[in-house]
């Protein structure tokens, strides 16, 4: 069920309607004070629209790097499948026991 939160951002109050927990709502927009903050204080002077948009870049690429590294890991993962697969198949003797390790042989 949505419910209306206010938050400041800015100086400036917003009500905003989400179905996240209020404490949810909250560490947003504290999240979102933070990025503007570190903008703002980073440059002498910027304007509020400057500083917006700075900081959306920011956490954008934050995001977008994070993304990557999540694909990259699931590549990783499914390759590694793959090449277990593979090494099974040609030692078949690797899955001898009830758990399909043999010692000295570990899946992790």
């Amino acid at each position: 069920m949505k419910h209306s939160i206010q938050v400041t951002i800015l100086d400036q109050q917003f009500s905003i309607r989400s179905e996240a927990s209020l404490e949810e709502v909250r560490r947003v927009a504290a999240f979102v004070n933070m990025k503007i903050s570190e903008v703002i204080s980073g440059h002498k002077a910027v304007d509020t629209l400057d500083a917006v948009i700075l900081a959306l870049l920011n956490v954008a690429g934050a995001y977008l790097k994070d993304s990557r590294a999540d694909n990259e890991a699931s590549e990783l993962e499914a390759r590694l499948t793959r090449l277990l697969g593979r090494l099974e198949q040609a030692c078949p003797e690797l899955s001898d026991s009830p758990d399909g390790n043999k010692e000295g042989v570990s899946r992790t």
